[in-house]
């Protein structure tokens, strides 16, 4: 199950009260107070683990505490620190305080470690009170309270590559065939339920990661089809690969103004990141000479445009992912671009 967003309440574990104990032994008839400090209470701990990929770990748990402090004890004997509550995340978690939507924390690499809330600290002990008046106090303080806080977990995958199409454009093919994904592939619209991260080998020494999302529709960044939810695992990949259906019924340049204009209104910082665009499905010229000729135009009235606008793609490259035709092309100029932002 692909869980990206959770809501849970989390606090951090109370300190541990201080004790109020006096020395009493047989031979020492004027024993001071001996009472021990309370423990600090746990802390809330996330860290970001190699082996998550989606937050479903965290499903139907509405409230997560940290252990708290034990007490202080007779004999000057301080209480136990309470045991660390340790949250482990993906890489690409972002925390969110849902009173206010403030961003807390943002995990960007593994083995990244963050405290979320300070355990409570512990009270002193009536030995800490003792003075030249007070011979014999009585007072230990108790311990502080842990802190609370509703956070929102939200997941955005972190890609070197973003797939970027409309649905059933051959994303998951080419993805299947040039990485270790295995996402689900048939011939109907939004196969794709759940992006997809693939490592893609280039050589033997060069590796980068594509994902695969879900498939966009006219009217997704106001949220129509999948919509807003997996644009959104879009915003962090480095580079982005628009992938055009030539059999699909727009034609190339139709299919790529969309794309970019539901770009544009969800982030325009998404809009002005690099791209190259892939046109798949190549082996369908084989459909025969007026198909062949049509999308030759149709490729043509693409590139005008482009130059039209001024934009400068990468690269544009026709690739056919079943016949395995163009992806070792394809690879390499994808590391170049991506050694590029590296």
């Amino acid at each position: 199950m692909f869980v990206d967003n959770v809501k849970i309440k989390l606090s951090s574990g109370n300190g541990g009260a201080g004790a109020k104990s006096f020395r009493r032994e047989k031979h020492v008839p004027l024993g001071g107070p001996d009472g021990g400090d309370g423990g600090n209470g746990g802390d809330v701990v996330i860290v970001c683990d190699n082996n998550l990929h989606t937050l479903a770990h965290f499903k139907g748990k509405n409230h997560l505490k940290a252990q708290n402090g034990a007490g202080g004890e007779g004999r000057n004997k301080n209480g136990k620190k309470g045991e660390d509550l340790e949250l482990k995340v993906p890489i690409g978690t972002l925390v969110i305080n849902v009173e206010n939507n403030e961003v807390l924390c943002d995990f960007t690499h593994i083995g990244q470690k963050e405290v979320l809330l300070k355990g409570g600290k512990g009270g002193l002990g009536n030995r800490h009170f003792k003075n030249s008046i007070n011979q014999a106090p009585t007072y230990a303080q108790p311990g502080i309270k842990g802190e609370s806080l509703e956070v929102k977990l939200e997941l955005k995958l972190i890609a070197d590559v973003g797939l970027v199409g409309f649905p059933n454009v051959g994303k998951s093919t080419l993805i299947s065939v040039v990485s270790n994904a295995k996402p689900e592939i048939a011939n109907y619209e939004f196969t794709t339920l759940t992006p997809k991260l693939g490592l893609v080998d280039v050589d033997e020494f060069n590796s980068f990661v594509m994902a695969d999302i879900p498939g966009i529709i006219e009217g997704a960044s106001d949220g129509k089809g999948l919509g807003l939810e997996f644009l959104k695992h879009i915003e962090r990949t480095s580079f982005l690969l628009f992938v055009l259906d030539p059999i699909r019924e727009l034609s190339l340049k139709e299919q790529f103004i969309i794309l970019r204009k539901e770009l544009e209104k969800f982030s325009v910082e998404l809009f002005k990141r690099n791209y190259a665009i892939m046109i798949s499905k190549s082996d369908s010229v084989n459909l025969g000479d007026d198909f062949a000729e049509q999308m030759a135009t149709n490729i043509k009235d693409l590139k005008d445009f482009l130059k039209d606008i001024k934009d400068k793609e990468s690269f544009l490259i026709e690739v056919s992912s079943l016949e395995k035709k163009g992806l070792k092309e394809l690879k390499f100029k994808l590391l170049e671009e991506i050694k590029k932002i590296r």
